[in-house]
């Protein structure tokens, strides 16, 4: 049964999409007057709205209509052949990475967090106190797989949101990829076939060329995977293990519906195909609860699920996790003889961090921030240029970006370079150039008068293109 709160915004939601964006809504003490409610129950009801995406706040000046997003692409699914292959584009990826590690650039491309948004004092606070009631010997050499209160806190701290995995079946990691490069190595052999549907983060395409993989693509869109091709690629034997997002897919932003998680659970035990899940932006979406991962419904044992938290509190911050299941058990050694030690210090910071709730804190704080800040992004974009549409993402701040047909992404990648802007072309997603008519852009920053002006930049170059190539050439 649903709660007052929940029944009043309810009905409050088809009267929110009639007012203009932004417009000032009633303080709370009004609006508890107006519907003869408590002041409690106003403040839930504004609460659970602005957790749903329909108004947000600001400090001191009291609760706004958001912006709806009012057009997006339907990214077409794209018939082609799921084959065995090699991943191409190494020098434009070594060049994109290259680029978003300059300080004195716009960063429109890699995936990252402003730093406002970076929980910075508490996080300071936590390892500042970890530091101080550590022991002599948290400053030997740690454990390989992950110091014991981190993991514990990691159990915790999921099983919160319904994931029950044990602290020893927690094996803590440099970062995500780190996750990632040990579960591809301990599974497959150089110049085996791993199963990936495109597009997909250009980091992984990039990884499996770095360790000599090849890779079978499988077609997805703003609708989430093909299943019925991924369940004929697994039947056919080519491929032992796939690769994959569930939550909030980078680029797309998709998230799985349970059904589709289960499904793909179920291909991996009848096919005996390894699943190695990137849950990396589970924590980014715009809802108040976590999405489980594919993870929760394996019964088999055939999924790996790894993460970070990288991209829900500091992309400086390289701690990630492995979680193996029943199937993979055998390879608990080689993953601990071939991880690299992780900062012990910082694992303690963190294991503060989550143990005194700051950590819930922050994701509570980042999810409404996150979803107005990408909804900023999307109504700029829309207003500067009507020939882009855009992937409206469930999750997570990376944006998808269609442009015309007759703009070159490539020769607009370029024109950024050279306006000291980061973007990310589509092409590097998926082979064959499928996706050469899409960007990809980071909306992890606040948008501020900078990155405005760098977007208008962008958007500018893209009307005058494709307004030059619309136009009939006088002879």
């Amino acid at each position: 049964m649903a709660f007052l709160y929940q029944t009043l915004a309810q009905t409050l939601i088809p009267k929110l999409k009639e007012l203009p964006a932004h417009s000032k809504l009633p303080s709370l003490r009004v609006f508890a007057k107006q519907h003869h409610i408590s002041l409690s129950t106003a403040q839930a009801c504004y609460v659970w709205l602005e957790a749903q995406g329909y108004i947000y706040s600001k400090i001191k000046s009291g609760y706004f209509v958001q912006a709806q997003p009012t057009t997006h692409a339907v990214l077409e699914r794209i018939n082609f052949p799921s084959v065995q292959r090699n991943v191409s584009n190494f020098e434009l990826f070594d060049q994109i990475q290259e680029a978003s590690s300059h300080t004195k650039i716009i960063h429109l491309g890699a995936i990252q967090l402003g730093a406002t948004l970076i929980p910075i004092d508490p996080l300071r606070h936590s390892i500042q106190r970890a530091l101080k009631h550590s022991h002599s010997e948290d400053f030997l050499y740690c454990n390989r797989q992950g110091h014991l209160k981190l993991r514990e806190a990691f159990s915790q701290l999921w099983a919160e949101d319904g994931i029950h995995v044990a602290a020893n079946d927690i094996l803590i990691t440099n970062g995500c990829m780190a996750a990632l490069s040990l579960s591809i190595q301990s599974l497959t052999q150089p110049n085996d076939a791993i199963i990936i549907p495109t597009p997909t983060f250009n980091g992984q395409l990039q990884l499996l060329a770095s360790l000599k993989r090849k890779i079978i693509e499988v077609p997805s869109d703003t609708q989430g995977i093909d299943l019925q091709r991924l369940e004929e690629v697994m039947q056919s034997g080519q491929a032992k293990v796939c690769l994959l997002t569930a939550n909030y897919q980078n680029p797309l932003g998709y998230c799985l519906s349970h059904t589709e998680k289960q499904k793909i659970a179920q291909l991996a035990a009848q096919y005996q195909c390894y699943i190695i899940e990137d849950d990396i932006y589970a924590e980014c979406g715009y809802q108040q609860q976590r999405p489980l991962p594919i993870q929760y419904w394996d019964t088999s044992g055939y999924v790996i699920w790894t993460g970070s938290v990288s991209k829900s509190m500091s992309s400086a911050y390289r701690i990630g996790w492995v979680c193996l299941g029943n199937k993979t058990q055998h390879l608990r050694t080689h993953f601990l003889n071939h991880n690299m030690l992780v900062n012990t210090p910082l694992q303690l910071g963190l294991a503060d961090f989550i143990y005194s709730g700051q950590y819930k804190k922050h994701i509570e704080r980042l999810r409404s921030q996150l979803l107005q800040q990408v909804n900023a992004y999307i109504e700029t974009i829309q207003k500067l240029c009507p020939y882009v549409q855009i992937v409206i993402p469930q999750g997570g701040y990376a944006l998808w970006l269609k442009l015309p047909q007759e703009v070159s992404t490539f020769e607009l990648y370029n024109f950024a370079l050279q306006q000291s802007i980061s973007i990310v072309p589509g092409i590097v997603f998926g082979e064959d150039a499928k996706y050469k008519h899409y960007i990809r852009l980071n909306a992890g920053h606040p948008l501020n008068t900078e990155i405005k002006d760098a977007l208008k930049k962008l958007m500018d170059w893209i009307t005058c293109c494709y307004l030059q190539a619309k136009t009939p050439q006088i002879k």
